[in-house]
């Protein structure tokens, strides 16, 4: 029997999330003839998530949002997914938001949220990439079936399963009249306890998903730099003056039919700008044209299905950077999306992944062209950062992107755009000096293998907003553990070249070191790499390591205490694991049992080792020869600093 973690400890919404629900408030008071109804905030919703090398699709249902006043009271709700509920795949929203419509919500105090996500058998489905990490136990392309996904802390009746998850907000949301405010919630794929797998001696692997845990609250300081996936809808109206449309946002339908692709309705409504200085570019699908306009009075919208790529103001409003619009679904919807699992440059083609695990081929020509989604600067966000083959050489296996196409019936497919939304590199991190660094990378398919040496971004480049509303300057970094303190300012890169400096091995070779492991989200363009790209912010992630065993036994200490891991196929080494016990910066442990009424049942528990109990069932378990799972990272004095510890029995 083998019950293993299997996801991969990746980078997520706006620092750490594979779902992060992002509100953002503004509006103003109404009056009416007799009485004055409340006062309240226009809620712009978003959900977003990290990356996963193993997964192709992540799919979940998100049924409802609400909002829980501060000091108690009737939650309000900020989210009603239409029936039937749409399909989220949230490997499509690396770093991104996808957003969900604009509500009303009433002005006040708010200090939780409450998520509820549908449980029933197929609620969830998990399909494997195109390519996963070594020893991943699913073939390419594998979609798992629905009776092997346990979907923990479910409630209701068959058929009405659901799970409602609890978030209490680090800072509560204050939703001001006439002013803008923004909220991120986050489910984190990169935690250790989101999905389980557990092997049994007999049978298919079963897949446990649990939210109780991977959903925190981070906050988000900066609106007009959000991200926004691309959007889907139908238009239902054009303002008298030509200069914005309203949609209803579409979904698409899950499994896809027979016939093809289907829209589904949602509930949500979005009022999108033209960008009346700038211009948008403006795609009709159906003539094949492409035309930059300042106002939709020529765009002939009424009644069409559109895909829309577009930025926040800072007053909360929608501006188009690009809109694709066709009187049919298929060609606005079969616009391949997702992540880069291939370059080839000597075919000219970029490999994307697809939701069902396939690797799609897409040829480069001479007259694509390649956008890199930055919204806090309206002009870059709309301006082609390179055209034709030779920008191939700036693309690497992870970048997210969504592709225009000149004709989507074609085979195989050209690009008529390429919007890279998201342009990372990750893996091992080295010589890192006061001016670079270099990572390096390795793959099941050594071909898309990397090593890129990345300067970081200069020290005036604008990088977000800080707590307080402060401007922040230059490279940025945080470790993967504490999310909220970022690292900034001139001690910055100092303090990053000391961090990524650390070590410790099972044994002698390459395979049995543990270097510093990392993902940075880089920019192009920037004064330190006016022709490429730059590291805007990194973090400093716990380095991936296999199942092991407990090699020592638990020793505590006043504030921790440390135990021996052993893992065979590193090395004969074992190597010294410390862990927190400090109330806020405690390590993360997770108690995961098999059974005791069938071999198929996983039990997934929390252990709170800053309390006595905690510690108690940690000196219980961590005991020499117990399998364990280490998320850490490496220290000069080569021990594993651990972020998280999961133990089975």
């Amino acid at each position: 029997m083998r019950t293993e973690l299997k996801n991969r400890l990746l980078l997520g919404a706006a620092g750490l999330s594979l779902l992060a629900l992002s509100l953002a408030c503004s509006g103003s008071s109404s009056s009416g003839t007799n009485t004055q109804p409340p006062a309240s905030g226009t809620v712009a919703m978003s959900l977003s998530d990290a990356s996963s090398e193993d997964w192709a699709q992540i799919g979940v249902k998100v049924l409802g949002i609400t909002l829980t006043p501060q000091g108690g009271g009737t939650p309000v709700t900020v989210y009603t997914a239409p029936t039937p509920a749409p399909m989220l795949n949230l490997v499509h929203l690396d770093q991104l938001s996808e957003l969900l419509g604009n509500l009303q919500v009433p002005a006040g105090t708010y200090t939780a949220a409450t998520l509820t996500i549908a449980a029933n058998p197929g609620d969830i489905t998990l399909v494997s990439s195109s390519d996963p990490s070594p020893g991943f136990d699913l073939a390419p392309g594998t979609p798992v079936d629905p009776a092997n996904i346990q979907i923990k802390n479910a409630s209701g009746s068959a058929g009405n399963l659901a799970t409602t998850v609890a978030v209490n907000l680090v800072t509560p949301l204050v939703v001001t009249s006439g002013q803008v405010a923004s909220l991120d919630v986050e489910i984190d794929l990169a935690h250790p306890a989101l999905i389980v797998e557990h092997t049994p001696a007999s049978g298919p692997a079963i897949w446990a998903v649990n939210f109780n845990g991977p959903v925190r609250h981070r906050p988000n300081f900066e609106l007009a730099g959000t991200i926004l996936r691309h959007a889907y809808g139908s238009v239902t109206s054009v303002a008298t003056d030509n200069l914005s449309f309203t949609m209803v946002k579409q979904h698409e339908v899950y499994p896809i039919p027979a016939t093809g692709p289907a829209p589904m309705a949602g509930l949500q409504t979005l009022a999108i700008q033209a960008d009346a200085t700038n211009g948008t570019l403006f795609y009709d699908e159906d003539a094949h044209t492409s035309s930059v306009v300042r106002s939709f009075s020529t765009a002939s919208l009424s009644g069409k299905f559109v895909r829309v790529a577009a930025r926040y103001q800072v007053n909360g409003t929608l501006t188009a950077v690009r809109v694709w619009a066709s009187s049919t679904w298929a060609p606005i919807w079969l616009s391949p999306e997702g992540h880069v699992n291939r370059v080839n440059q000597l075919t000219n083609r970029i490999f994307v992944d697809n939701e069902n695990g396939a690797s799609v081929p897409i040829t480069v020509d001479a007259n694509t062209k390649f956008f890199f989604r930055t919204p806090g600067n309206a002009q870059a966000d709309a301006t082609p950062i390179g055209t034709g083959t030779a920008f191939l050489s700036n693309i690497v296996r992870g970048f997210k992107v969504h592709i225009g196409v000149v004709d989507p019936l074609a085979s195989p497919l050209v690009a008529r755009t390429v919007d890279i939304e998201i342009a990372k590199y990750d893996g091992i991190i080295s010589g890192a000096t006061a001016s670079q660094f270099t990572y390096t990378r390795a793959f099941t398919t050594a071909l898309t293998n990397y090593a890129v040496t990345l300067p970081y971004c200069s020290a005036t480049t604008k990088n977000g907003k800080d707590a307080l509303g402060n401007q922040i300057l230059g490279f940025k970094w945080w470790n993967f553990t504490f999310p909220t303190l970022a690292d900034t300012g001139a001690t910055a890169i100092p303090d990053f070249v000391n961090a990524v400096g650390g070590a410790a091995s099972f044994g002698p070779g390459a395979s049995g070191a543990v270097k510093a492991w990392g993902t940075s989200y880089v920019t192009w363009g920037d004064p330190a790499a006016p022709a490429g790209w730059s590291a805007k912010w990194s973090v400093l992630e716990p380095t991936i390591l296999p199942r092991g065993t407990v090699a020592s036994p638990w020793v505590a200490t006043a504030n921790g205490g440390s135990f021996g891991l052993s893992i065979p196929v590193k090395g004969p080494n074992a190597v010294p694991v410390t862990l927190s016990t400090v109330p806020g910066s405690a390590t993360l442990v997770y108690d995961v049992a098999v059974g005791p009424t069938a071999a198929s049942i996983i039990t997934i528990t929390p252990v709170d080792i800053t309390t006595a109990a905690g510690k108690a069932n940690l000196a219980t378990y961590v005991a020499t020869g117990t399998p364990v799972k280490v998320y850490g990272i490496p220290q000069a004095d080569g021990s594993i600093k651990g972020y998280a510890l999961t133990y089975f029995h």
